[in-house]
């Protein structure tokens, strides 16, 4: 498999990767195959590819929504060569494999507002866009204007906002993983810059008390359910510090479990299904997971 995916010339191939290297969880584990497409036309090719001999994939951003429980046997494409922006007054034209903070930081300090919410976010904007990742009472689906994909045909297909189905911590992409998301039009306005950069480091202060981020994690693991915090219920039935393995949920915010050293991504299912557990017993509800769990 690895010659022919050489031999198709479709990118960089890369064979046995470590998780460690791809996930922001930093886990035990290998990947079969990580792909880096450099274009459109190489990504046309390996999907053909994939689809023809019928392989398992996955389309990946900067990993840091993602828990492998177990070595991946099938071909990882990471579009980090899709990763230009172009700024035209307040209209951002951004490749799905550009780091979401990075542009948030860059237009912020330009000035435009509207991306405040994503400057702590990592992830690509692709990834970010699948998940309408948000923070701070804003998304993705504020923002984002038009979405140019590759269809489950390989074809070319824009959506614009409504199209895309934007709700909590999902949209229309990820309920329909066979379209893959290539460039976002981004809309913002004027504001401020330095209203716009004391906001920025107010809530960068705060997460630097508030969230573990000295640890590898992959942010908040459970959606917060309607009027509650989840952090605050898996801290009430006693499940903060818990630990599995190298994984532990986390003491300084019960609603992240990080990898205090050589998690799986066992550890962290298992940590995962006992919270879900815990608390459907106690409270009657339903914990909805807002990373991924890759099979």
């Amino acid at each position: 498999m690895i010659m022919q995916l050489k031999k198709m010339k479709c990118g960089k191939v890369y064979e046995n990767v470590d998780f460690v290297k791809i996930t922001s969880y930093k886990l035990k584990g290998k990947a079969k195959y990580v792909v880096y497409p450099n274009d459109i036309d190489d990504l046309k090719k390996l999907l053909n590819f994939i689809q023809i001999k019928k392989l398992k994939y996955k389309i990946i951003g900067g990993g840091s929504n993602l828990i492998f429980p177990d070595d991946y046997d099938g071909i990882l494409i990471k579009l980090d060569h899709f990763d230009y922006l172009k700024i035209e007054d307040t209209k951002i034209i951004v490749g799905a494999g550009y780091s979401l903070m990075k542009m948030a930081l860059k237009v912020s300090k330009l000035g435009l507002t509207g991306l405040e919410f994503a400057t702590g976010i990592p992830g690509t904007v692709g990834g970010a866009i699948v998940n309408n990742a948000g923070a701070y009472k804003s998304d993705m689906g504020y923002v984002v204007n038009e979405i140019l994909t590759l269809t489950p045909d390989l074809e070319f297909k824009k959506f614009y906002n409504k199209e895309a189905d934007f709700h909590y911590r999902t949209s229309f992409f990820k309920r329909n993983p066979g379209y893959t998301i290539l460039q976002a039009t981004i809309i913002l306005k004027h504001g401020k810059k330095e209203n716009i950069l004391e906001m920025i480091e107010d809530r960068k202060q705060r997460r630097l008390i508030a969230q573990p981020l000295e640890y590898p994690s992959a942010g908040s693991v459970f959606r917060n359910p309607p009027g509650e915090f989840a952090g605050k219920l898996i801290e009430d039935v006693g499940l903060k510090g818990k630990k599995v393995g190298g994984a532990k949920v986390s003491e300084k915010h019960a609603n992240f479990i990080v990898n205090v050293g050589g998690a799986t991504g066992k550890d962290i299912v298992t940590l995962i299904e006992e919270i879900q557990t815990k608390i459907k017993q106690k409270y009657d509800i339903d914990l909805v997971l807002e990373q991924e769990i890759v099979r």
